[in-house]
């Protein structure tokens, strides 16, 4: 009995840190107020419109080791704070995407929510994230 309650327990916290850390198979939000809903495709479009522009990669550095997009930045929604955003985002009006696994992680959200937080004017919102790019054949780069 004693092993019972020890295995639930265990499997009880890492649920718990599971869905403080994401969505846990729940959606997203369809749109997150104050950003800029974008796809894989405008993701590619932007960067080509702007040469400033940041891309955030939300996800746990285990996920990042697995390939990530061109040129993003790991950092992981929970390292995300003020001081880390503004070593990787040049001035609060430089644009920023910010994405992580897909609709059913809510990384990329959390990330978003602090840097509007922060005041960060021009955000935009991979919500299809690394599902979407890598379901639609976009480069991928892995080191």
């Amino acid at each position: 009995m004693k092993f019972v309650s020890t295995v639930f327990a265990g499997l009880a916290a890492m649920m718990m840190l599971v869905s403080s850390s994401s969505y846990a198979g729940e959606l997203t939000p369809e749109k997150l107020a104050g950003t800029t809903l974008v796809s894989a495709e405008d993701v590619i479009d932007l960067v080509g419109q702007h040469a400033d522009m940041v891309i955030i990669d939300a996800r746990k550095n285990s996920d990042r080791l697995k390939g990530y997009i061109e040129g993003s930045v790991g950092l992981p929604n929970t390292e995300t704070n003020a001081t880390s955003l503004a070593k990787h985002v040049t001035s609060k009006s430089t644009p920023v995407v910010f994405y992580c696994n897909g609709v059913k992680c809510g990384r990329s959200v959390k990330s978003a929510k602090i840097a509007l937080a922060e005041g960060y004017s021009k955000v935009y919102w991979f919500r299809g994230g690394w599902d979407e790019w890598t379901g639609k054949g976009m480069p991928v780069t892995k080191d």
